[in-house]
């Protein structure tokens, strides 16, 4: 189920099993790092805090003075994806064709792997994903030897605040800065709100409408405010249907829609900044893998976890350097074309985890996939056949997957809302 029809251009096999280092050499177009501390996802709340005088944080990305900053979270809209449906969003197409970025980067890197639970712990405390521990969709954790979800089902026996120990940038603002979380009810006291939100209070509400309302009131409710406002329905249509869809199409319709009425009714001196956790592409159905059924891609594995565009597989306890190569070479065998392949090692030597901790080094594959081209691998016998219904995924370090936008919306209203609560 899920070959591909036609073989991807493979290695000799003449050539045997090689090391994991020459392995790398022949993979020297492996991207760069995402810009930690420079233009990355981590970057933005931390400094928005520091403008708001938090002093455990410095303003790496050059924002504006504000006593007000609003932070727009759109979920799975790359930066590519904006620029291509630009005739989809009149009202930011505007500010895009008029803003020259001023002093502030317009692009930034999510962090990595490109998926939710990882940028928006970054996000929101300012850590890289080494340090902060949230380095998939779902990995192994070492001391119950077990797969645990990081997004929406976390596994009972996972504390999330063990798990992610590192204070949230709403724990470390000023006192006279009031940090409010809006987003969806079900997110109010979710494990991940836990684990990369805490401190801030939370305002849910269902539509893009309501949300959008209450970030203006948290927004006109204080003299000095972080808000931050998580938008989801975008991701949501692409998983479902792709971000070449009709339905895509809508959904990026209506931010454009909501960031008018934000835009229009939030306090005049209100800074207001969009961002997203990662880009998406769409994968053809012919090109979503069970690699399962391929016994030399899982010989000698243990356990596999990630994201199908970024697969962790971690070895079993007597797995030596020999084997491991072994993997490594059957996986760049059967898709040289279509995937990098990496030690955990590598990895973290070319820094896409940035600075790694003891603690989290083992929550990491010891060999990652990481896709390359329209693909995604799946191990059918760990999740279930609708899982290749996805359409639209994330996860890998493409362009298209890592790259977010910056944007700095100018408030339209006439004059700042002053009640305090």
């Amino acid at each position: 189920m899920g070959v591909p029809e036609t073989a991807p251009e493979t290695i000799p096999s003449s050539a045997g099993t090689l090391s994991s280092d020459a392995l790398l050499a022949g993979q020297s177009d492996l991207p760069a790092a995402p810009a930690y501390g420079k233009a990355s996802i981590g970057d933005v709340l931390s400094s928005a805090a520091a403008v708001l005088g938090a002093q455990a944080y410095t303003n790496v990305l050059k924002l504006p003075a504000a006593q007000r900053i609003c932070v727009v979270l759109v979920d799975g809209l790359g930066k590519s994806l904006l620029k291509q449906r630009a005739s989809h969003t009149p009202f930011l197409r505007g500010i895009m064709a008029a803003d020259s970025g001023g002093e502030h980067p317009r692009t930034l890197h999510a962090a990595f792997p490109s998926t939710t639970a990882t940028s928006l712990t970054a996000l929101g405390t300012g850590a890289v994903p080494g340090q902060h521990g949230m380095v998939g969709y779902d990995v192994l954790d070492p001391r119950q030897d077990k797969v645990v979800n990081l997004l929406g089902n976390w596994d009972s026996g996972v504390d999330p605040l063990r798990w992610q120990p590192i204070p949230t940038v709403f724990e470390k603002l000023p006192s006279d800065v009031a940090a409010t979380t809006v987003s969806l009810p079900k997110f109010a006291d979710s494990a991940m709100t836990r684990a990369a939100l805490r401190g801030s209070q939370f305002s849910g509400a269902t539509s893009t409408h309501a949300r959008v309302e209450q970030a203006v009131e948290a927004l006109a409710a204080t003299p000095k405010a972080l808000v931050y406002l998580y938008w989801s329905e975008l991701d949501k249509a692409g998983h479902h249907y792709g971000a070449d869809s009709p339905q895509w199409e809508r959904q990026l319709e209506e931010l454009d829609a909501g960031m008018k009425r934000l835009a229009a009714a939030a306090p005049s001196d209100t800074l207001i900044l969009l961002t997203a956790d990662h880009g998406m592409v769409d994968i053809p159905r012919r090109d979503r893998i069970d690699y399962s059924e391929i016994p030399e891609l899982v010989e000698g594995v243990r356990h596999t976890a990630g994201e199908p565009r970024m697969v962790h597989l971690y070895l079993e306890p007597e797995a030596t350097p020999e084997s491991r190569d072994r993997l490594m070479t059957a996986w760049l065998e059967h898709f040289r074309r279509k995937a990098w392949v990496l030690t955990r090692e590598q990895a973290v030597a070319a820094g896409y985890f940035g600075t790694v901790t003891d603690s989290v080094a083992n929550r990491i594959g010891d060999v990652l996939i990481l896709a390359r081209e329209s693909v995604a691998f799946y191990d059918l016998r760990r999740v279930r056949l609708q899982a290749m219904d996805v359409v639209g995924q994330h996860g890998s370090i493409t362009k298209a997957e890592r790259e977010v936008p910056l944007l700095r919306i100018p408030v339209t209203a006439k004059k700042a809302k002053g009640k305090r609560r």
